[in-house]
């Protein structure tokens, strides 16, 4: 709480971080730039096909030339294993299990950032063990999630008591401005933005619009 007389600080504007689809697509690289001209994205989270590891490796170096210049931070879903071979930035687990495995290979150096952890207690020993960032409200792997408003109470609890950031995974447009009015630092848009028949640099505008509402409240 402030002082009496004392400005209440002011967090900084929410941003957006984008979770492409598992990429294999030659035109990701166009369609991540039309995104990355669009909006203020903070992050990219590349989810990657099944491959050999050297194809992987070039698409990984294909994407972060792209992505890297727009000073966006390029995290790879769940494969710590090349994130150093490939230049990335970072990378995201899933799971406090696969997070606490992977971590000691990333930190100090690179980002490392954990999602999927079921209880409160599992996101605080994500955070003693040295996530930069945690998120709430992805899918699981088949496509379940808990209900959106545990996912609000998760957000509003993690940034009252932590300074860690937190990610609020929207799985629509209409859940992006209650995230950010939750507190979340930043708000992933994935698949729906991608599936925008208007292309995906609509959907990140009108994502930025919600944004820019909670900003100005």
């Amino acid at each position: 709480m402030a002082s009496p007389g004392k400005p209440a600080e002011r967090r900084p504007a929410p941003r957006l971080y984008l979770v492409t689809p598992p990429t294999g697509d030659t035109g990701l690289a166009t369609t991540l730039g039309e995104a990355l001209a669009a909006g203020d994205i903070a992050a990219v989270l590349l989810r990657l096909p099944e491959a050999d590891e050297r194809t992987l490796i070039t698409e990984v170096k294909r994407v972060a030339a792209l992505v890297q210049d727009k000073g966006t931070a390029l995290l790879l879903d769940g494969r710590p294993d090349l994130v150093a071979r490939a230049g990335a930035d970072g990378a995201h687990l899933t799971g406090l299990d696969d997070f606490s495995a992977a971590v000691g290979s990333l930190k100090p150096e690179r980002i490392a950032g954990c999602g999927g952890t079921h209880t409160r207690h599992d996101a605080m020993l994500a955070a003693e063990r040295g996530a930069d960032y945690l998120m709430f409200g992805e899918p699981d792997a088949r496509g379940h999630r808990p209900s959106f408003d545990a996912i609000l109470e998760r957000v509003s609890w993690w940034v009252e008591v932590f300074q860690i950031p937190c990610v609020g995974f929207a799985a629509s447009l209409d859940e992006v401005e209650p995230l950010a009015a939750a507190g979340a630092e930043f708000v992933a848009v994935g698949d729906w933005a991608f599936a925008d028949s208007r292309g995906v640099a609509a959907a990140v505008r009108d994502a930025m619009t919600r944004l820019d509402v909670v900003e100005t409240a």
